[in-house]
């Protein structure tokens, strides 16, 4: 028989997708924010953005943001901004953590900019999946008013030609996220087998 025993982690980044919202700065160019709290239904995406940061501010002043979702081969990329904030006054929690300002996230990752269909911030060339969305909902719980509820509408939905298969369809066998596992950088595995309601 298994044995359990309960703990109370610091963190419960149990394995989620890494993301990289870009938002549009006072000056009109882009911020990135690397993420990795997120869930998709429909053309609704949630985000669980932090307080603090530049990315909230932003959208609250902006409502327009572009969701990119990079592969695993880019994990040094997304690492060489986590540390970065594009805020001037970093609050003191975070300066506490390590927590630096950089306002040029592009230059510092490495990633490449790449015009949106309709919406002002950028896209990130490198990320095989950008998601162009609208903020439709900011809400802050009041059970834990560190972080905020984003609600997105997607917009556009642009992929790589080579990650996508009849037409209108992620080939899932050639995409694999980059996953954010316990604050570890992960890539998916084998294959182990897919819903019923599979339509590929």
């Amino acid at each position: 028989m298994l044995s359990f025993k309960e703990i109370k982690p610091k963190i419960m980044y149990y394995g989620t997708p890494t993301l990289l919202l870009n938002t549009l700065n006072e000056d009109g160019t882009t911020n990135i924010s690397p993420m990795s709290s997120s869930w998709a239904l429909g053309d609704c995406i949630v985000l669980g953005i932090g307080l603090g940061g530049k990315a909230i501010e932003n959208l609250e002043r902006h409502k327009e943001c572009v969701i990119n979702l990079p592969s695993p081969n880019l994990w040094e990329n997304v690492e060489k901004i986590s540390s970065y904030s594009g805020k001037k006054v970093i609050p003191s929690y975070k300066q506490e953590i390590g927590f630096t300002y950089k306002k040029d996230k592009y230059e510092s990752s490495g990633l490449t900019p790449l015009d949106s269909k309709t919406v002002f911030p950028t896209r990130i060339e490198e990320c095989p999946i950008q998601i162009e969305a609208l903020v439709k909902n900011i809400r802050i719980p009041e059970y834990n008013p560190l972080f905020a509820i984003v609600e997105t509408q997607v917009l556009h939905f642009h992929a790589e030609d080579n990650i996508i298969q009849n037409e209108n369809y992620i080939d899932p066998s050639k995409w694999s996220p980059l996953i954010y596992n316990f604050r570890h950088y992960f890539e998916l595995g084998k294959e182990v087998g897919k819903t019923f309601r599979s339509e590929t």
